[in-house]
């Protein structure tokens, strides 16, 4: 029975991890179809669109299905929908301030999840301005140090020319950030110096943070799961900061 007890539960991590992948590559899908309706489908002129194509690679999305989605996009291939961005903003436990960014071809049903997943799992939805006047819209480009083959060092001599207002020390990875704008110009640095990017993105950072305790951090956590769950939602963004301590004791 334990043998059996323990097939049994690896089965289901799997099949979790593999529901969580599948999302993952629909959400990275959706925003390379966006990116190619917006700009084209030429990678050379949109710079959205190679970052968008570049995220997905990192993550394992196949070649075949950023193709197609290039080309739903693009008006190439039948099939696209006409996504709209839309920003939500609400309130999770401990007063943290969330911006919710949905890519949906339904306002109706993105609004309805978004408000059920939020007030479900102890946050409450805000009016629109009442918490974005806490974020700022950032360029963040995520560096992985590579076992410490990538130094601080190197990646601020290869950006702070181009515009790069910090690098942050995130662990295993630096943050470099910068004005949203000069985005693309940081991230092309990073090439010419021959350092590697994880993922260059348009974010919103906030201007203040705070700092959770364990019982609230598993709360904020579990509140942000909950959402991003969601099909329609991009990306869940707070204002919210939890020590290395914290995190040893949750996980």
């Amino acid at each position: 029975m334990s043998g059996h007890s323990k097939w049994a539960t690896t089965k289901h991590k799997k099949a979790v991890i593999d529901a969580r992948r599948a999302k993952s590559f629909a959400k990275l899908i959706k925003g390379i179809e966006v990116a190619a309706r917006t700009g084209g489908a030429d990678v050379s002129g949109n710079p959205t669109l190679y970052d968008a194509i570049t995220k997905a690679k990192k993550s394992s999305v196949p070649l075949d299905n950023i193709d197609r989605a290039i080309k739903r996009g693009a008006g190439l291939e039948s099939g696209g929908a006409e996504y709209q961005t839309i920003m939500y903003e609400g309130y999770g436990p401990g007063g943290v301030a969330l911006m919710i960014e949905c890519l949906t071809d339904s306002r109706n049903r993105a609004a309805s999840e978004v408000r059920v997943a939020v007030t479900r799992n102890g946050g409450n939805m805000a009016d629109p301005g009442s918490v974005s006047y806490m974020f700022n819209r950032k360029g963040v480009i995520i560096v992985a140090k590579d076992g410490g083959k990538v130094t601080e060092d190197a990646v601020l001599e290869a950006v702070l020319d181009a515009g790069a207002e910090a690098v942050n020390d995130f662990g295993d990875n630096w943050q470099v950030v910068s004005e949203a704008t000069d985005l693309v110009k940081v991230r092309e640095a990073l090439q010419a110096a021959g350092i590697d990017y994880e993922s260059a993105d348009s974010s919103f950072l906030p201007s203040l943070e705070i700092s959770l305790d364990a019982e609230t951090a598993e709360k904020v956590f579990n509140l942000i799961d909950a959402i991003e769950e969601l099909d329609d939602v991009q990306n869940v963004y707070g204002n919210f900061d939890v020590s290395d301590e914290v995190m040893a004791s949750l996980s």
